[in-house]
């Protein structure tokens, strides 16, 4: 972290994925899994409001601020699943962190590999509690940029040793196919040839789709009993994965209520559908799952509180790596109160002499 008045840290992409190799990927997902229970944890601890959305024909922008008493972070994020088409991911990121003390900030990063990462170790966090300690086979429908995240969590640190895939676009399967076995050669993976085919047999089932509908990835009657369910892609607005019979035969858990309402898979259903936030769970104040029958339910819509742990845990092991570059953002002033000297020639940067009035004057 630099010591420069003007600058702060910024961590980009060719940053944040050299500190991915060095630390690597199970290693930094143990640790930010970590990082997210202390934080869900201390739960009442933040100011939280759901994020703010742009929604257009081709896609949604959305804004997720948090604070708490010592830092404020954002995250902008989008998702316009035809941007493949052009060359460009579906979904791109980036946010900062901020001295709550005085506003200043301190770090500028990257967030599209981040919240990859922040999302399966949201995911990790939840099935801990939730899936079957027995579980070993994980269906992965959907096979998008999330998939080799969310496949290699649950595999490294849940235990998975099988996995299922589906997607519609059989390319996508190609790919998530080569980049895991050039990470564990001897997975156990089977291509299957449609979602039903697909959850047969899986103690967990993950999806994590792009369209921007309310699509019915799993049908009720592909659901068996002691599954545990992480809807990961079910993110705004008329966008879901999951049959809305599935719900109330399940119990069902959500980051933040108020947002998962608007844009989870609960926005089908009336306002006083009963649901449990994790921190509830991570704080002993209710339960995770109960028996092994039990179908459990991980609306997973992605919470702002998820990238202010982000960011806080991969700056301070950016910062560990030395990783991070100094970004020239701030002014530097002579005076604080005079930003016009930023536009006069540097041999007029100096403040006159204080008058009588100046001395007796009250500050601004």
């Amino acid at each position: 972290m630099t010591n420069h008045p003007g600058h702060v840290d910024f961590l980009s992409t060719d940053a944040a994925a050299t500190l991915v190799q060095r630390v690597g990927l199970t290693e930094l997902l143990r640790g930010l899994v970590s990082a997210l229970e202390q934080d869900f944890s201390r739960w009442q601890d933040f100011d939280k409001t759901a994020r703010l959305a742009q929604h257009t024909p081709d896609g949604v922008m959305e804004l997720m601020p948090v604070a708490d008493a010592s830092h404020f972070a954002f995250k902008y994020v989008n998702g316009h699943p035809k941007n493949p088409q052009l060359g460009i991911p579906s979904i791109m990121a980036f946010g900062a962190l901020m001295r709550a003390d005085t506003g200043a900030p301190i770090l500028l990063s990257e967030l599209t590999l981040t919240t990859a990462l922040r999302t399966a170790a949201t995911s990790v966090m939840a099935a801990k509690l939730l899936a079957r300690r027995s579980s070993r086979t994980m269906a992965l429908i959907g096979n998008g940029s999330q998939s080799e995240f969310q496949a290699l969590a649950f595999v490294g640190l849940l235990g998975i040793q099988s996995l299922r895939l589906y997607d519609i676009d059989p390319a996508a399967t190609d790919k998530l196919i080569h980049n895991l076995h050039t990470q564990i050669p001897g997975l156990q993976i089977q291509r299957c040839r449609s979602a039903a085919e697909a959850v047969q047999g899986a103690d967990i089932v993950t999806t994590v789709t792009a369209d921007k509908t309310n699509a019915t990835i799993l049908r009720r009657d592909m659901v068996a009993p002691g599954m545990h369910l992480n809807a990961v892609g079910g993110d705004c607005p008329g966008k879901t994965e999951l049959d809305a019979a599935i719900l109330p035969d399940a119990r069902v858990f959500v980051e933040f209520a108020p947002q998962s309402r608007i844009e989870g898979e609960i926005q089908h259903m009336p306002e006083d559908f009963a649901v449990t936030e994790l921190w509830q769970v991570l704080r002993g104040e209710q339960a995770g799952r109960q028996r092994d029958d039990e179908i459990t339910v991980f609306d997973s819509v992605g919470f702002a509180l998820e990238d202010y742990t982000a960011l806080r845990y991969m700056h301070a092991l950016a910062r560990q790596h030395q990783l991070l570059q100094p970004l020239a953002l701030l002014p530097q002033l002579s005076n604080p109160k005079n930003l016009f000297e930023l536009l006069l020639p540097p041999a007029t940067h100096h403040e006159p002499a204080p008058t009588e009035a100046d001395r007796h004057a009250i500050p601004a």
